[in-house]
């Protein structure tokens, strides 16, 4: 049974967060581009000195009426302007030395420079992690929680 979302994460690892606000005057498609790029160095030369994995997403404009708490939105404002870059690191410090690259520096600046709000990259400790269950393992849960769950 899979217990792990990200393959070699440990269990102790960080999960950073980056939120950026594309300015008017900027594109997803610039946004794509300049995040690729810093990707792909990240990948580069930190793949032996601490980074694990990540992805980038972007707002859909959709709002779960079924799982928000906060009104009954029907589309998010900041749709197709707002996205998240998430980053898997072994260690905090390891991830502090990655921006510290002469390499990712530049290319750093040039996300920034498309950013309405700035930049706040917020470390998080994983907390838990977990893949979908395969048909089979779903069924066994559920046959086990119809039995023994009260």
């Amino acid at each position: 049974m899979a217990s792990s979302l990200i393959n070699n994460f440990p269990h102790d690892g960080i999960v950073t967060v980056n939120r950026v606000i594309l300015k008017p005057e900027y594109n997803v498609d610039d946004l794509q581009e300049r995040v690729a790029m810093l990707c792909e160095n990240v990948k580069t030369y930190h793949s032996t000195t601490g980074f694990v994995g990540g992805f980038v997403s972007l707002n859909s404009g959709a709002v779960s009426n079924e799982g928000s708490t906060v009104g009954q939105a029907v589309a998010s404002p900041l749709k197709g302007k707002e996205a998240l870059i998430i980053t898997f690191w072994k260690s905090f410090a390891e991830h502090e030395e990655s921006h510290k690259s002469n390499t990712f520096q530049p290319l750093f600046e040039d996300v920034l420079e498309l950013c309405e709000n700035g930049n706040e990259e917020i470390a998080y400790e994983m907390l838990w992690s977990g893949a979908a269950y395969s048909v089979d393992e779903a069924r066994v849960a559920q046959e086990a929680k119809e039995k023994y769950a009260a």
